[in-house]
């Protein structure tokens, strides 16, 4: 059986998200931020307060490598963690009000990159992507 490689969906797949990180990194360097500087932000401006294990699962990245960007975030006062459980191990991430203008001038960017990336789909096409995109993401997860 012959395969095509442009026609392979977990290629195509990997090749778009990756663009799109390279050129969204590229738009976060404008405003001075790494990709793992943008990558936590986004997160936590979606997940404000949540844990940090359930941080490292989301972001993919092990305890200790999270851990250290963590505590360079903080040395900047971009981030707080907190305990608020009787774990003390278990620590809690926010965001603190002096990141706030960063994230919205990070958010007003990526508004806009999202537009321009994904102009050449139709609303339709947008909605359809995504629809399908979420079931994936959903099979997948239940699935690990």
């Amino acid at each position: 059986m012959k395969e095509i490689f442009e026609e392979n969906i977990g290629l195509l797949i990997h090749d778009v998200a990756r663009l799109l990180r390279v050129l969204y990194d590229r738009q976060m360097a404008s405003i001075g931020l790494t990709r793992s500087q943008w990558w936590l932000l986004t997160y936590l401006f979606f997940k404000d307060g949540i844990n940090q294990s359930e941080l490292a699962i989301l972001m993919d990245m092990e305890k200790a490598p999270l851990s250290r960007l963590l505590d360079r975030m903080e040395k900047k006062g971009w981030v707080s963690r907190k305990n608020e459980s009787k774990d003390r191990r278990t620590k809690s991430i926010y965001l603190s009000e002096s990141v706030k203008p960063l994230i919205s001038s990070m958010r007003d960017k990526a508004a806009n990159y999202r537009s321009e990336s994904l102009s050449v789909l139709t609303n339709k096409d947008l909605n359809k992507l995504k629809d399908i995109l979420q079931i994936l993401k959903k099979d997948l997860t239940s699935k690990i």
